[in-house]
């Protein structure tokens, strides 16, 4: 019997990434130059020994299982290793996509019972975090706990976004708030559950509810023993532009917790077609870098400053990148400038061209919520003409051409958009 199966809910839209998210699942938007965000997650199951999971995938799967592929870069290969993909159940009776957090492991119940493991533990695969899974199962097995939840303090301006729980001295969850307009506690769910296997399927064959954070676990609350695992680590839920910015600055930063060699991420380097590593970078004698991550096959001629480069970027010539995430393969022509951005797969800026540049107030005009704090988010494989001025705040469209672009100066807060 295998005593700890992992399943990995992947499946999330990720609406406040916006464009990001708009070709791909949230777990697979690239992070910190050659990773994708369920990198983590998945380097900490194995890492902590666990060598089976099932990953939950749903909206707009294809990128996500190209990268996971066989699971052979996280090791998941062999004899008693496995990752499985496992898509919404089709048929007369479950037809539908999964409906909600507790729905997709009720979808998935005979890949539990198959493996028949004493302990579940439900993953989430879009958050950035270091966890060694066998402390968790540790302090679950302590407790005497049905359910386990890793749960971290966090800002309480920040605590409406998550699940909060209320603990008593012991740990031991008393109280639950769902998302809340006005939050009486500041103990945020890290979206990870450890369950006693046979409570699961029980209490999801009892139709308690669809989500585990509205339904189940307030039903657990009243009827069994639910802990919280305090949590003290590097914990981030990129799920939005500014998030997601931050915890790949967090890489630059050497007094941040967040270090990949100490973590151990594994990723799959055959990605876009490529097969095997990518060649070197090339550092041009007019080039000058300070403080940022470059990978590999970059070719840099002009200036990189604070910024996170992926694989087979081009600097030109007097170009300027500076506090920016520049994704794989993107091209920026000469004396272009480009500040507080963020460039998607393929993008071409045109020589002289501005990215984020002009009044940091003014929110973008169609999703304020998304994009407020100053950053300019380019969609994948839009083509920036020469000479263009995009203000902060913007959002431009994947797929974007010079053609969409109506001025030579796009405003703060604007959005470009067509229909793919």
């Amino acid at each position: 019997m295998k005593r700890v199966l992992a399943l990995l809910l992947a499946g999330g839209v990720g609406s406040r990434l916006n464009v990001l998210a708009k070709l791909r699942a949230k777990p697979a938007v690239p992070f910190g130059g050659i990773y994708r965000i369920i990198d983590f997650t998945l380097s900490n199951i194995v890492n902590s020994g666990f060598f089976t999971v099932g990953v939950l995938t749903q909206y707009k799967p294809y990128s996500l299982m190209k990268h996971i592929g066989t699971g052979i870069p996280w090791d998941f290969i062999g004899r008693n290793r496995t990752a499985k993909i496992l898509p919404p159940a089709t048929g007369e009776k479950n037809s539908d996509w999964y409906q909600g957090t507790a729905d997709a492991i009720y979808q998935n119940l005979p890949f539990i019972k198959a493996h028949n493991p004493k302990y579940t533990l439900v993953l989430s695969g879009d958050h950035i975090y270091h966890a060694d899974y066998n402390q968790l199962i540790e302090f679950h097995e302590e407790k005497d706990a049905q359910i386990t939840i890793p749960m971290m303090e966090i800002p309480l301006e920040n605590a409406h976004h998550f699940g909060l729980g209320i603990t008593n001295a012991k740990y031991r969850i008393t109280g639950w708030e769902e998302k809340p307009k006005q939050p009486h506690s500041n103990l945020a769910s890290m979206g990870i559950y450890v369950f006693n296997t046979d409570y699961l399927v029980d209490i999801l064959a009892n139709n308690v509810g669809i989500d585990f954070g509205k339904h189940i676990i307030p039903h657990a609350i009243d009827t069994t023993d639910v802990y919280a695992y305090p949590f003290k680590g590097y914990w981030q839920d990129v799920g939005t532009f500014q998030a997601y910015w931050e915890a790949n600055m967090d890489l630059l930063n050497p007094h941040s917790k967040l270090n990949l060699k100490e973590w151990q991420i594994y990723t799959n380097v055959e990605e876009e077609e490529t097969y095997g590593d990518r060649g070197p970078s090339y550092f041009d004698g007019s080039a000058h870098i300070s403080n940022s991550m470059i990978s590999p096959q970059c070719i840099i001629e002009g200036t990189v400053e604070n910024s996170i480069l992926s694989p087979g970027v081009r600097v030109k010539k007097g170009a300027i990148v500076k506090n920016s995430i520049i994704m794989h393969d993107c091209t920026i022509d000469p004396s272009s400038k480009i500040d507080y951005s963020i460039l998607d797969k393929n993008v071409i800026v045109g020589s002289g061209a501005k990215i984020g540049s002009g009044d940091i107030e003014c929110p973008n005009e169609k999703t304020p919520s998304h994009l407020n704090s100053g950053l300019t988010v380019i969609g994948k494989s839009a083509i920036i003409p020469q000479r263009l001025e995009i203000g902060r705040n913007c959002i431009v469209h994947p797929y974007i051409t010079e053609d969409n672009f109506e001025s030579d100066r796009i405003k703060c807060g604007s959005t470009i958009e067509f229909a793919l």
